[in-house]
């Protein structure tokens, strides 16, 4: 038997098949998940879980989600066995929403990964190897320092997603690239945060800054708070219900926020800006609008008024299919609460290729409500200040070199970091290496098949994370991290209403081979030259002394997870305010945009292709028990929810013949194929539309958990529409046909 030859780099005939991870050596197959039954006896210690002490309770913060809520984790016998909200942390305050509670199962699933892989060969046929982390870190220290020296800094792109990409985002400064994406930025957040700064100056946040226990009424438009279970927003959202708040829902779904709204606005899908600018033209129209407010603090009202004066709701019901009843009796709803009141920003933003207008639309109804930096509208966050740790300074950054041109992407996008790694008839392809950390890139960039052929062209791909991943297929270098339960990572502070900072601290020792990220990030500078970027022996000295600092307890941190601020104020009650945009106003008109060739400074309405016959437009989005593909093969979550379901209206499945429950197969406009999955027969959406649940549809056997369950809506999403702002991937523009199985 021959054996495996030291790493080589794969011929460009045969580089980055897919290659399944397999085999109880490299995945965890005896991963001791020893409470949920099986021959550890799960079953009995399940029934008594309320009754066992817990030997020590760790605070910490979660990371099934970004949200980062306070967690306490109960653990017994080296084994963490519950997870509950801490409740002195201002995020949980002692709650948790269903993913949280579910951090065990990712924890202790069978199917993790175990240790560091090289991708070999072996009788000319590619397998992985299991190595020592010193040969991996060593490969892939030689491998980026080669695609440096060949290609520049610039060649190397870094993916990330997760508290911990902080770590290798110092990386990629120390070796000089610029080209560091964040898929959020042009597929979830970026529109909205580009779109509330041109109007006033400042985002709302990615933990928005939206004083919602306070608010007499909210308007959600295609925000799908309460499946969307960002646990603090959820609790905020209950307390103003509880006190007499009215919501109203734009949606083309009966989502839940809209089963507890006093409007439900069925929009035809990619008309929200016509909505928008009616509520708008009827707040000035019927002098509804914050007037004092407006006349102090906007820029561009009478311009606005004069734009405004045809989008009636007359004219909006052609474009949207509401009755001008509905729109008005929503908008006065808002109005006679305000500033009290607010229309949600959103934050999977990225929908038809008009997000940034979209997103300014939403933030000029606001401005006209009057509720900025007021009791029950937006307040103004507060940020706890710490010291950063004393680095050398960074050598000169290679920026990104784009295929694409959007004015106001003040980052790369991902998808265009993507488009620079294949080469075309017309260029050659720029990134030659990528670093991916806690990204499932093929089920998160839109067109699976472009991913996989970017990544099969690249020289070099390492990726970094908890799971075998589809990612982790075409991968050369696959680096195990532990789970935000075995690990400490960078102290949390981020913009709120209560400053704060929190800690994340292991709870459990490490599991098999895997490592912190910190860890990961500080061996492999090393390796590349770079360790004095991480001038700390281990991540607790390098937090006790930011906290020693920054004059705060490091010691109180670790003992109750979190730290509090002093209470400053919130709201801004002066007649007049100052925004860090170039008029010192809110921007009705956007001096910014106007200054660009082709783009409008008031947000323009264009009308929606139409559903092709035979298709329904895909809409998709997320459940309360899981964050997308990041929890499908969660043991502890596959039990509430074990696969999604394609949502269809009740009359089209009668036309169609189809049944609820029966299995079908679906089919985009491009003739990519996802399934078999469950259809939903419903009233609750319409008939042009159907809906599914992000982050199924699992192509792989190595997620033993989640394999052929449901199906993929990545895999649907073969076509976008870019914003000409900021380059949001509009995803909303997809079609798909259902067939019915066999």
């Amino acid at each position: 038997m021959s054996k495996p030859t030291s790493p080589t780099k794969p011929s460009k005939t045969s580089r980055r098949t897919f290659l399944k991870i397999s085999g109880a050596s490299i995945i965890g197959g005896a991963a001791a998940y020893w409470f949920s039954g099986g021959s550890n006896g799960g079953e009995s210690f399940a029934a008594n879980l309320k009754e066992i002490k817990a030997d020590r309770i760790v605070p910490t913060f979660c990371e099934i989600c970004f949200w980062k809520c306070g967690v306490l984790a109960h653990v017994k016998d080296g084994k963490v066995f519950k997870l509950e909200g801490n409740p002195k942390h201002p995020l949980s305050n002692g709650k948790l929403c269903p993913r949280g509670t579910g951090g065990t199962g990712a924890l202790y699933d069978p199917d993790r990964l175990k240790t560091p892989l090289i991708r070999s060969r072996v009788d000319g046929k590619e397998v992985w190897k299991a190595v020592s982390w010193d040969e991996a870190l060593t490969y892939t220290a030689k491998r980026l320092n080669e695609v440096k020296a060949k290609h520049g800094a610039e060649a190397i792109a870094l993916y990330s997603h997760g508290h911990g990409g902080a770590f290798f985002k110092t990386i990629m400064k120390g070796l000089g690239s610029g080209v560091m994406a964040a898929p959020s930025f042009d597929q979830c957040r970026g529109a909205r945060t580009v779109g509330f700064k041109l109007t006033y100056g400042r985002a709302v946040g990615s933990l928005e800054q939206l004083d919602t226990p306070n608010s007499k009424c909210i308007a959600f438009i295609g925000s799908h708070l309460g499946e969307n279970m960002h646990n603090t927003a959820v609790q905020d959202l209950s307390q103003a219900i509880d006190r007499g708040a009215s919501l109203i829902t734009v949606d083309p779904r009966f989502s839940v926020v809209a089963s507890k709204s006093k409007y439900w606005l069925p929009i035809k899908p990619g008309t929200d800006i016509a909505l928008l600018l009616a509520w708008s033209h009827i707040l000035i129209e019927e002098g509804l609008y914050a007037k004092d407010f407006i006349e102090k603090n906007a820029h561009g009202f009478d311009e606005l008024k004069q734009y405004l004066a045809d989008k009636t709701p007359e004219w909006a019901y052609v474009e949207t299919g509401l009755d001008p009843s509905l729109i008005r009796k929503s908008i006065r709803e808002l109005a006679k609460n305000a500033p009290a009141a607010y229309v949600h920003p959103g934050r999977h933003v990225a929908w038809y290729g008009d997000d940034t207008q979209r997103s300014r639309a939403i933030a000029i109804v606001n401005a006209l409500l009057g509720n900025w930096a007021k009791k029950g509208g937006f307040y103004l966050g507060n940020k706890l200040s710490l010291k950063a740790a004393k680095i050398p300074a960074f050598p000169p950054k290679a920026k990104f070199k784009s295929p694409s041109h959007f004015p106001l992407a003040n980052k790369p996008c991902a998808y265009d970091v993507c488009d620079a790694s294949l080469s075309t008839k017309e260029r050659a392809a720029t990134i030659k290496a990528w670093i991916v950390y806690g990204c499932n890139i093929p089920l998160t960039l839109p067109d699976t098949r472009k991913v996989i052929a970017a990544m099969k062209e690249l020289e070099f791909v390492v990726a970094v994370d908890t799971m075998p991943a589809e990612v982790t297929s075409y991968a050369d270098v696959v680096l195990p991290e532990n789970t935000y339960l075995e690990r400490y990572g960078e102290l949390h502070a981020p913009l709120y209403r209560q400053p704060y900072v929190a800690i994340r601290q292991p709870a459990v020792k490490s599991m098999y081979q895997s490592k912190p990220g910190w860890w990961i990030a500080k061996s492999l500078a090393d390796k590349l030259g770079l360790g004095h970027y991480f001038p700390y022996k281990d991540i607790e000295s390098y937090l006790k002394s930011r906290m020693d600092n920054s004059g705060l307890s490091f010691d109180q941190l670790k003992k109750d997870g979190v730290i509090l601020g002093d209470n400053l104020p919130i709201y801004d009650n002066a007649a007049q305010m100052q925004f860090n945009t170039p008029t010192g106003k809110i921007e009705l008109l956007s001096t910014t945009l106007a200054a660009q060739k082709g783009l409008s400074a008031f947000p323009q309405y264009t009308r929606p292709e139409q559903v092709p016959d035979g298709f329904f437009r895909l809409l998709f989005g997320r459940s309360p028990v899981h964050t997308f593909s990041r929890t499908t093969n969660n043991p502890e979550l596959l039990k509430v929810m074990p696969e999604n379901e394609v949502w269809l209206n009740t009359d089209m499945a009668r036309i169609l013949g189809f049944k609820n429950g029966q299995y079908v197969m679906l089919e985009n406009q491009d003739e990519v194929s996802t399934g078999p999955v469950r259809v939903f027969v419903t009233e609750r959406i319409r008939q042009d539309c159907v809906y599914m649940v992000h982050g199924f549809g699992r192509e792989d056997k190595r997620l033993r958990a989640s394999y052929g369950k449901g199906a993929s809506d990545a895999r649907m999403v073969t076509r976008i529409k870019r914003d000409p702002i900021m380059g949001a991937t509009g995803m909303n523009v997809n079609y798909v046909t259902l067939r019915k199985v066999g």
